[in-house]
């Protein structure tokens, strides 16, 4: 999802596209200045990931009788055409199709005996064949689909997925005449493919293994100690000619003095080393717990965080693994980046205020359009680099958690109104006007905690369909 955006008076239109371009053009020349191209090496490596193997059940009725859609209805070209359009929508599934005109349990029994190794299930309901062939299919334990062709397999869909949704079963729907939507939720199984391949750094905490049995993905502790000697490998000059570029991308530099920049970037590098050594497209640091011990170089990597989200990975504060995953959950299923955020409601506006001091410019993802941002310190101890990125304004956006030990998720959503300029608190103040109930809102935050993650777009029904998939339930906080 791709969205142009409305920008507060901080720079004109036209000197606005022109940064853009200018940003453009850099992350395509990074390598002639000597800077990594990992932008470029990610998306190398999405291409290469190994698909997900999906089983495409095509379930039909005996087209010589009676039956929705109607009696002589060429299945065989009609389930052809489908084949097609999915294998083109979705390039990174193998689907693996057979047909079943027999709605005898034995028969998906059959199926599920030969598919050890699939990710998932689609079973499309091309006719009424009212038999147990989704039913059956969902004991498996494996995400699935169902899809309804309209007008041919609708009783049977309606009836067989409010069975199926009630015993709790890992199962999302699509009854759309609009093709594309039986895509976007097909492609949910490429999302949840890629976080059981994924690895996430964990620096200077433990690991929750739970992580891994819910989703698959590998959460790697690393030492401080490790990560400061990967630090102090960096060679000064790398770190100055990303400083430099910083520096010469942000509207403004104010606090911080060159110095402070340089050390940020050499942290943006030891991520980016390390990441390469374990194979990640994460990391998550205990930041504040690191460098206000001790145990951590007072080089703050909030500025590192902004580069590796608009670079299409994953850089995430505090160690807030919830909040980690989230992050690469809803980047993989929308291609934008999130916004790790310490809310504040203000009732005067119907406003929520997301702050925090680290933000992507990039909030449509690496293709997309850079938006300005500022240089400043870290706003608790006033000390380091960080960023203050000015948000588009007039933007739909969806602010959610994943929370694997609850396997819930809570949601909002919001029109983003304001980049708020105050000294207090974090450096980015991102303020939307909340759709729905802004008391009700306040109501979760000791269940759930302080942090909350921010895209752009409407990506409601994106999240309804992959947390059906992993039989996680929806809670709408406003």
């Amino acid at each position: 999802m791709r969205c142009s955006g409305n920008y507060e008076a901080v720079c004109d239109r036209r000197s606005f596209l022109g940064r853009c371009s200018t940003c453009t053009a850099g992350i395509a020349a990074m390598s002639m200045f000597g800077l990594p191209a990992v932008c470029s090496s990610f998306a190398s490596a999405q291409q290469n990931a190994e698909k997900a193997k999906i089983r495409l059940i095509f379930a039909y009725p005996d087209p010589e009788k009676p039956n929705w859609p109607n009696i002589g209805y060429d299945f065989t070209g009609r389930i052809r055409e489908l084949t097609g359009k999915l294998s083109q929508g979705c390039p990174n599934i193998e689907f693996l199709p057979v047909n079943v005109m027999s709605g005898e349990a034995q028969e998906a029994e059959k199926i599920l005996q030969s598919d050890n190794n699939v990710d998932g299930y689609i079973v499309y309901l091309v006719g009424c064949l009212w038999g147990n062939i989704p039913e059956t299919i969902a004991t498996s334990g494996k995400p699935m689909i169902i899809v309804d062709e309209l007008f041919a397999g609708s009783g049977e869909f309606l009836t067989s997925y409010a069975g199926m949704k009630r015993k709790g079963h890992k199962i999302a729907a699509v009854s759309s005449s609009r093709f594309e939507d039986v895509i976007e939720s097909v492609k949910c199984f490429e999302c949840l493919k890629h976080m059981q391949t994924s690895t996430a750094l964990v620096v200077g905490a433990e690991a929750d293994s739970v992580i891994q049995l819910v989703y698959g993905t590998t959460m790697r502790k690393v030492e401080f100690r490790e990560m400061n000697d990967i630090y102090r490998a960096v060679e000064k000059t790398e770190a100055k000619k990303w400083a430099d570029r910083w520096v010469s991308e942000a509207e403004k530099v104010i606090e911080p003095p060159l110095i402070e920049v340089e050390k940020a970037a050499a942290m943006y590098l030891a991520m980016v080393n390390a990441m390469q050594k374990y194979h990640a497209n994460a990391i998550t640091i205990n930041c504040l717990g690191g460098i206000y011990s001790g145990q951590m170089p007072d080089a703050y990597p909030c500025l590192g965080f902004m580069q590796l989200d608009n670079d299409g990975l994953v850089g995430a504060c505090e160690a807030d693994q919830r909040s980690t995953v989230t992050k690469m959950l809803m980047s993989n299923l929308t291609g934008c980046p999130g916004f790790i955020s310490d809310p504040v409601i203000d009732t005067s506006k119907n406003q929520i205020i997301y702050a925090h001091c680290v933000a992507p410019t990039k909030v449509y993802g690496p293709d997309g359009p850079s938006n300005p941002y500022h240089i400043r310190d870290h706003s608790e101890d006033r000390k380091g680099a960080c960023n203050r990125s000015l948000m588009p304004i007039g933007e739909q956006t969806t602010t959610l958690l994943f929370d694997h030990h609850k396997k819930q998720v809570i949601i909002h959503q919001g029109i983003t109104a304001e980049n708020v300029d105050d000294d207090k608190a974090c450096r980015t103040k991102l303020a939307v006007e909340v759709q729905g109930d802004i008391y009700k809102l306040m109501t979760y935050w000791d269940e759930w905690g302080w942090h909350r993650v921010t895209f752009y777009g409407d990506h409601k029904r994106k999240v309804s369909t992959i947390t059906a998939l992993l039989g996680f339930d929806v809670i709408e906080e406003a």
